[in-house]
């Protein structure tokens, strides 16, 4: 009786199942491999059994990442074993000064800016007498459809959607 109960395995659901329980056997291992390094004191390597699976990729830190991150630990170690915090390091490099502009190089700044929105000031100018239109010609006035062509339009419209209403409830 317990065996309606039970789904059908097939080899795909066998196959997910190795895979997810192989999966949860690698993590047990490298868990158990962490205590046993905590109780000895050692590396934490995991067994050989954990390491079947390839070795993961690590990433990459760069030299400044890597000696920030050794001042942090050494900070922790300091602080755990109730030592006074190592005094911070002392830059290499000097921070670079500001720099200053000189009066004649904003003198020349101040002076190309001026240039540049007098000659705006003149293009803007030139362009309004130019888009002023001359009242010599008066437009056209716009064309108007007729009633009978608005007939026709609203006929052939109508015919149009009761040939699609028909063609709808055919289908």
């Amino acid at each position: 009786m317990e065996e309606e109960h039970m789904p059908k395995l097939n080899a795909a659901v066998i196959e997910a199942a190795i895979v997810g329980f192989e999966h949860q056997k690698t993590q047990i291992d490298v868990q158990i491999a962490e205590l046993r390094a905590m109780l000895s004191g050692g590396s934490a390597e995991p067994t050989a059994a954990a390491t079947e699976a390839g070795p993961e990729k690590r990433k990459k830190f760069s030299a400044a990442a890597r000696r920030r991150m050794a001042l942090a630990q050494k900070a922790r170690w300091a602080k755990m074993k109730g030592e006074a915090e190592p005094a911070a390091p002392t830059p290499t490099q000097a921070p670079k000064a500001k720099r200053k502009l000189s009066a004649a190089g904003k003198a020349a700044i101040i002076a190309a800016t001026k240039k540049m929105w007098a000659a705006k000031r003149a293009a803007a100018k030139s362009a309004t007498k130019k888009a002023t239109p001359a009242p010599a010609q008066a437009q056209k006035p716009k064309r108007k459809l007729s009633a009978a062509g608005r007939a026709a339009i609203i006929a052939a419209t109508k015919k149009m959607w009761a040939a699609k209403r028909a063609a709808a409830k055919q289908a």
